[in-house]
Order: structure tokens, then C-alpha cells, then sequence
């Protein structure tokens, strides 16, 4: 079993517990004689601490509460926090455990619990179930000649259907078992063999994925296997298309409808997932989230104050900027003070640079896009129209003409503007643009549609020379 525990105090939501008549655990461990044992469960990754409880010269502590818990795996970690032991906590919330530290699984004794003994009983089959992998593999990797290792790889197969026997015998006889319910998370959708289109097979397993999971079960949130499972199925699964997204977020939270915990856990994870997503473009998932799910108010009792205000400052900067979508126009002062507008710019791609001549990281990347620019793009007919977010209009000036970075459009918001912005209540560019950072960096295309952001200009350049390509083609 784990030698590592962390109990992480706080997370989004607070603990709450079941309105009902309440639970005992009475917990005898040695060898300790003080401090404190603390029982937590999972919730997704993260481990959430629910009670403490005092350890007497007996070995003994209580854990002791009005209010039933929530069913799921728990831990009953040491006074350091460097070791636990797992258990399963349901319907049956009075019961008494002793063990030894040294070995719990060994020495582990439950009176009370018809739950942990079967889970125990399982716990024991894998730990001797694991120690024969193990020497099975041992077994493989010696081997010498083809017959031998052909054979034993016969072995390891019979072993893996073992463990899927026993997990299947188990959910038959206990059908509203944990157990069972965490079994069913681990199984693997079957695929017929005859589907041999590499296309197709993932599609019928995508339409399988979910079938042996119950998305109603909200104690699969409190075991360390849930969140893997829908981790694997948006990372892996599901194609990284933002529209193929959308539809599989909507699936998944339908299928969660019946449950309240279940739909708030499933939604606020994969709003963490997208409000800041790995790929490009991707964003676009939370702002479909964000118009269907946050805006109506199904989660407001589910978000604090200032998480509230976060995802909603994002919901509204990020729908105002999707790929895909034309981008906002932008009237402002060029250095000249002529007033210049984004829209006025003709060419088949417009690059926008977000910059501030006072930021060590423009002073860096700035010229390197300019030099990019110049050998490369420029003569395919590329644009800049950069945009001064902050720093004084002298040193503005002055990195312009350090660097000769004159075939840009370089525009600036004057306070008069920004005043007249605010009046009218209109969002600015900051807004329009998510510019948290700089440099940022936009590719649009002749019609200033979106087409990339956020990339650095290594990026850029490697998506502009899949762009030429392909207009070479058409």
C-alpha cells in the first residue's frame, strides 16, 4: 500500500455531509500512542481532509460525527501524514478496524463492515495477484529463445483475465457495491475484430466509453479512478476538434443530469480543463460552457465570490475572441496621431501584436518577429498592426526606430479615447482581446477572421508555412 500521503485542507467546493443519523469509526493502530489519526477521502486527484481524531495509550482513536458521510474510498492517515491505509465508507458508518502500521494489510481486523471485508478481500487477492505479475514479467524478460518468452506471454494473458474474472464475478454478486461501481470504471469497451479501420474502431469506442459507467454514481467522485477515466476520454478519446468537444462536454453532463454532485464535479472539472486549455483554439469549449452552463446560473450555488468572478471575467473575454469568429475592430492613434482602424488593413493575413516597449520579454521577441517578418512574410503580402498596451510614448518611439520596425501599422489607445471607450460602456481592447500578458500575438485572415493566437513567433512562423502551403494548393 501508499507510503505518501498529502492532505490537501481546501478545494473549491466544501465538505457537507449526509443528513443522516451519523457515523462512529472507532480505529486502533499501532504503534502510536499520540497525536492525531485524520480521515479524508478522494475527491478526483486530490485528497480532502473530513475529520481528526485524538489517539489515546491504547492504540485507540474515534472517529465520531452527527452527520453521515458521503460514500466513497477514504484514508486514515498517520499522526505525520507519512503513511494510510484505505477504506471503503457507504451505508455502514459504524464500525471498529485495528492494525498494525508495519503491515495493515496483514493485520488488519474489521468488525462491523460487511463493505471492507469484501474490499479487503479483494485487496488481497491484487497484492498476491500483483506479486505473480511480477514474477511472470520477471519470467519474460529472462527469456532466452522465442518459444520461451511466446509461452509465457500465453501466462501473463491467462493472469490478466484473472484479475477481470475476479472484478466481474465480484460485480455480480455485489451489484451496488463501491467496489463494483469502481470495477465498471475499469472496464474496456469490447470492439469487434472485424473493425480493423483504425477511424472506426475509435469511434465505436468513444460510443462505448461511458456504457459500464453509472454518471449518476456520485461516490465514484470520492475514489482515485473517476477522474483518470474522464481525463483519458477528453485527452486521449475524443479528437481535440473544438466543435467535437462541445458535443462530448453536453453528452457527458447529460448523462449527469440525475445527480447533482455528480453534473457539479464533471462541469467544474472540465471548466479547469478548457478555461485554459493546452491547444490552441480550445478555448472555445469554455465559451460554449460558459454561455450554456454559467450564464443561465446552474452553477452560482456551486462557486464561490471570487471564483465566480473569475470565470466569468474570462466567459466574457474569451467569447469575444474564439477562433473562427471575425476579431473586433480597433480604432486608435498611429504615432503621427492620425486615427488608423485594424479593419483598414488589406492583406491576406494581418498579424496583431499586442506589445509594450517597456516589457523585458518585447524587447526580446518583438525584434525576432520583425526579422521573421521581414525575410519571410512580408513578401507573401503579410501585415503588422501592433498595438502599444502599455509604457510611455517616447520609449514607444524609440524601440520603433532602434530596431526599424517601420513596416508595421503601430497604433496606440490615446486617453481621450479610453475615456470615450468607458463612457460609452463599450469593452476595450483588453477585453476584446484577453491581453493579460505581453507580447500576444493574433493571425487573421483577409476577412479578419481569426485564424491562430496566442502563439510566440516561432510558433507563428511554422502556422504561416502550413498557411502558404496550402494556399499554393488551392
Amino acid at each position: 500500500m501508499m507510503k505518501s500521503f498529502f492532505l490537501f485542507l481546501s478545494i473549491l467546493t466544501g465538505y457537507a455531509g449526509y443528513s443522516q443519523p451519523g457515523y462512529e469509526i472507532n480505529v486502533t493502530v499501532k504503534p502510536f500512542t499520540s497525536g492525531y489519526l485524520y480521515l479524508a477521502h478522494y475527491y478526483g486527484n486530490k485528497q480532502m481532509l473530513v475529520d481528526s481524531a485524538a489517539i489515546n495509550q491504547q492504540h485507540k482513536a474515534v472517529f465520531k460525527g452527527a452527520t453521515s458521510l458521503k460514500g466513497g474510498i477514504y484514508m486514515i492517515a498517520w499522526p505525520k501524514k507519512d503513511g494510510y491505509f484505505e477504506i471503503i465508507i457507504d451505508k455502514e458508518q459504524r464500525f471498529s478496524i485495528t492494525a498494525d502500521s508495519a503491515d495493515v494489510l496483514a493485520t488488519l481486523n474489521m468488525t462491523g463492515s460487511s463493505d471492507n471485508d469484501r474490499f479487503y478481500s479483494y485487496l488481497k487477492f491484487a497484492q498476491q495477484y500483483g506479486k505473480e505479475m511480477q514474477e511472470l514479467q520477471e519470467k519474460w524478460k529472462a527469456s532466452i529463445t522465442k518459444k520461451d518468452s511466446a509461452a509465457t506471454e500465453i501466462e501473463l494473458r491467462k493472469k490478466a483475465d484473472e484479475l477481470t474474472q475476479f472484478r466481474e464475478t465480484f460485480i455480480q454478486k455485489n451489484p451496488t457495491h463501491l467496489l463494483s461501481s469502481v470495477f465498471r470504471v475499469f472496464r474496456e469497451p469490447a470492439i469487434s475484430e472485424k473493425i480493423t479501420d483504425p477511424a472506426a474502431r475509435n469511434f465505436y469506442y468513444r460510443s462505448l466509453y461511458w456504457d459500464s459507467v453509472d454518471l449518476t454514481d456520485e461516490r465514484l467522485i470520492r475514489t482515485p479512478v473517476f477522474q483518470a477515466k474522464l481525463d483519458k476520454y477528453f485527452d486521449e478519446i475524443v479528437p481535440p476538434a473544438a466543435d467535437t468537444l462541445k458535443m462530448e462536454v453536453d453528452e457527458v453532463l447529460f448523462r449527469t443530469r440525475a445527480n447533482e454532485e455528480m453534473r457539479k464535479y464533471v462541469l467544474l472539472h472540465l471548466t479547469d480543463k478548457y478555461i485554459n486549455p493546452k491547444y490552441m483554439g480550445q478555448d472555445a469549449v469554455f465559451v460554449h460552457m460558459f454561455n450554456k452552463y454559467f450564464i443561465p446560473g446552474e452553477a452560482d450555488q456551486w462557486l464561490n465570490e471570487s471564483t465566480r468572478k473569475f470565470v466569468f471575467d474570462r466567459g466574457y473575454s474569451l467569447m469575444l475572441n474564439v477562433i473562427g469568429e471575425k476579431a473586433a475592430d480597433m480604432v486608435m492613434a498611429d504615432i503621427t496621431g492620425k486615427t488608423r482602424s485594424l479593419y483598414s488593413i488589406q492583406s491576406p493575413y494581418t498579424i496583431v501584436c499586442f506589445w509594450d516597449p517597456t516589457c523585458g520579454h518585447c524587447q526580446t521577441e518583438v525584434p525576432k518577429l520583425d526579422s521573421l517578418y521581414q525575410k519571410k512574410w512580408k513578401a507573401k503580402g503579410v501585415k503588422i498592426f501592433g498595438v502599444k498596451t502599455d509604457g510611455p510614448n517616447d520609449k514607444w518611439t524609440e524601440f520603433i526606430q532602434k530596431y526599424n520596425l517601420n513596416d508595421w501599422t503601430h497604433v496606440y489607445q490615446t486617453p481621450a479615447m479610453k475615456e470615450a471607450e468607458q463612457k460609452s460602456g463599450q469593452p476595450g481592447f483588453r477585453q476584446k482581446y484577453d491581453v493579460y500578458q505581453t507580447p500576444i500575438l493574433y493571425l487573421l485572415d483577409k476577412d479578419k477572421k481569426i485564424i491562430a493566437k496566442k502563439l510566440n513567433y516561432e510558433q507563428l512562423d511554422e502556422f504561416l508555412g502550413h498557411r502558404f502551403d496550402a494556399d499554393k494548393k488551392n
